[in-house]
C-alpha cells in the first residue's frame, strides 16, 4: 500500500474474519508467509489500512490541532484522493452515547 503523498497517516494493518470480527491471528499468519503462499493468503484474507489519525499534512504537524479539524482534515485526504479498501477510516465520535454503545460492542476480536 502506497501513503497518499503529503500525508501522514496513523493506523493499523488489520484482517476481518467472515463474521466481521478482527482477525490477528490471519494478519499474523499473512506476515509470516512468503511468495506463492503470501499471494494465496493475501487473496483469501485481503488486508486493509484503518487509518485513525492524521499526523502530517503537506509538511504541517497536526498532532496538536484540536480533534475535529484533525479528523476533517483526515477525511479530507480520503475525499481528495479517492480513498477506498484497502484503505478504511477508523469510525469516531464525540457523542458519548454512541461511545458507550461501543464500549458494550462485543464484535471486535470475537
Amino acid at each position: 500500500m502506497q501513503l497518499p503523498d503529503a500525508a501522514a497517516l496513523d493506523g493499523e494493518l488489520i484482517i476481518w474474519d467472515a463474521a466481521g470480527c478482527l482477525a490477528f491471528e490471519r494478519l499474523q499468519n499473512r506476515l509470516a508467509r512468503r511468495g506463492a503462499g503470501a499471494t494465496r493468503a493475501a487473496e483469501e484474507w485481503p488486508a486493509y489500512f484503518v487509518a485513525f489519525v492524521l499526523l502530517r499534512l503537506s509538511g504541517t504537524d497536526t498532532t496538536f490541532w484540536p480533534y475535529r479539524r484533525r479528523m476533517a482534515a483526515l477525511k479530507s485526504v480520503f475525499a481528495a484522493r479517492r480513498l477506498s479498501a484497502p484503505w478504511a477510516l477508523c469510525p469516531s465520535t464525540t457523542e458519548a452515547d454512541i461511545v458507550r454503545e461501543w464500549l458494550t460492542w462485543a464484535g471486535a476480536g470475537g
